[in-house]
């Protein structure tokens, strides 16, 4: 198949599994996640990362949410298929919180070992910790430590992350409780003003500063290829269109 020159620097396959979350937080860009239900199917997903992965040179992959691990077979299904195809990065976003239960965190932490995950980011901060209790998430910390997993402490900080605000003050505090486990911090990611940002935390963001998530691609050079829950993709949806022909038919908005 020839390459779409839209796509000519595409690297990067993305899966947002489900909108389903566990918590509420008052920084999501996705905005309220009430009432959403559903996740991405596995067998499609993996079907479609072997078709990517055939034709284009994907160096890294992330599965994110929502909050992910409330599907942990579909999230395991998908990295394995991509350790399998080669792929070099393999990362996870979760906020650690999908059951209260550690037999539950043990064994999906080991699935997900098992899964070839190499880069599991865990979004620990004042936001996710809002409305989300520290035990459960301390204990799935653990245990994928203990399973083998790389884990990076990924918090979201507010206006940067050096600034003192009480946000980032809080934290701080939540960071530490991690100590114990020496578990590395790793970057995060600065909130920025979109979806439930914009309506709670208006007063950080400057009057003109653009509501856009500076993650999204250039549509003229996709890098990324990103799936929603409901199989959407480019401009076509996964579950009509077998995926290689959405990426060759895919035009720009402008273009279209």
């Amino acid at each position: 198949m020839p390459m779409n020159n839209y796509l000519r620097n595409l690297d990067r396959i993305e899966f947002t599994v489900t909108m389903a979350c566990t918590g509420s937080c008052i920084h999501c860009s996705e905005g309220d996640h009430t009432g959403c239900t559903g996740h991405i199917d596995a067998g499609t997903a993996v079907a479609s990362v072997r078709k990517i992965c055939e034709t284009y040179p994907i160096k890294s992959l992330m599965t994110f949410g929502g909050e992910p691990l409330l599907y942990p077979d579909v999230v395991c299904a998908i990295h394995r298929a991509a350790a399998g195809l080669g792929v070099g990065k393999r990362q996870l976003i979760t906020n650690g919180y999908f059951s209260k239960n550690r037999e539950t965190i043990e064994k999906v932490a080991l699935c997900l070992a098992g899964s070839g995950i190499n880069d599991l980011l865990l979004s620990v901060d004042a936001f996710h910790q809002e409305t989300i209790p520290l035990e459960p998430v301390l204990c799935f910390a653990e245990c994928a430590v203990r399973a083998g997993l790389p884990v990076r402490l990924s918090p979201a900080w507010l206006v940067s992350t050096e600034d003192r605000n009480p946000y980032n003050d809080r934290t701080r505090e939540i960071l530490r409780e991690f100590d114990p486990l020496r578990i590395p911090l790793g970057s995060g990611n600065v909130v920025f003003p979109c979806g439930n940002a914009l309506k709670y935390l208006s007063e950080y963001f400057d009057e003109n500063t653009a509501g856009c998530s500076p993650y999204e691609d250039d549509p003229e050079d996709i890098r990324s290829i990103s799936f929603s829950p409901n199989g959407d993709v480019l401009n076509g949806n996964v579950y009509d269109t077998d995926i290689l022909e959405i990426m060759e038919s895919y035009r720009p908005p402008n273009i279209l």
